[in-house]
């Protein structure tokens, strides 16, 4: 017997090409209301979502990919992600999976051009039909950031519930005054990251990546087994 909630995680992974098959907005309100479960401290609920579909979504998308195309160091992000530098077995990782995704686009290493594109991407959603702008109020620390994690893991194991996929995304913090402007978010607030939400275009070569996971031995131990 399968397990569903192991299934919905397992089958949980980030989709870069997506159909144009709408999402109803009743969906993706059950998808949000399910997520809402998540746990917080002292059950602040810090999380905020802005939904975006159809010509909202792309007044966003055609503002931030302008300035992604244009005018990429005139931006920075708004929080470190990242560190400067990122210690092994981190960075290997990360290069891993970049060196795996551009090669079943065929993008060569050090092809700038190509790579830039590809990360343009992200401001359209990948193409979902549904783009989401999560942020969090900047009078909250550090553990509201960890809860609204949980909250955003949420969101993606309740789509596969669905039928569908998604991609959780950092690259719009890099364009957060862009993102601000067009959604008219108030200075309060703090993005978090995007996240496209839709199903799955299972042609696209670029949805054929699987990331690999440490096992269990080589991130956890055990006493008193």
């Amino acid at each position: 017997m399968t397990n569903p909630v192991d299934d919905a995680i397992t089958s949980r992974r980030s989709v870069r090409a997506f159909l144009p098959t709408p999402v109803p907005r009743e969906t993706v309100e059950h998808i949000l209301a399910v997520a809402s479960r998540a746990p917080s401290g002292t059950n602040t609920q810090p999380w905020k979502v802005r939904v975006l579909s159809g010509d909202a979504k792309n007044r966003l998308c055609q503002a931030a990919l302008h300035a992604h195309m244009t005018e990429p160091d005139a931006h920075t992000y708004s929080y470190t992600y990242y560190p400067a530098t990122i210690p092994e077995p981190y960075i290997s990782r990360r290069r891993k999976v970049g060196w795996d995704l551009y090669g079943l686009l065929g993008i060569k290493k050090g092809d700038r051009e190509k790579t830039h594109r590809q990360h343009g991407r992200n401001y359209l959603f990948f193409d979902a039909p549904v783009g989401l702008i999560f942020t969090v109020d900047k009078a909250l620390e550090q553990g509201s950031w960890l809860d609204f994690g949980m909250f955003v893991q949420n969101v993606m194991i309740a789509a596969r519930g669905q039928g569908l996929h998604s991609c959780p995304q950092a690259a719009w913090v890099k364009f957060h005054r862009v993102v601000i402007d067009v959604l008219d978010i108030p200075d309060t607030e703090e993005i978090v990251c995007g996240m496209a939400l839709g199903y799955i275009d299972d042609s696209a070569p670029e949805n054929a990546l699987v990331t690999e996971r440490e096992p269990v031995s080589g991130f956890a131990t055990f006493d008193g087994f």
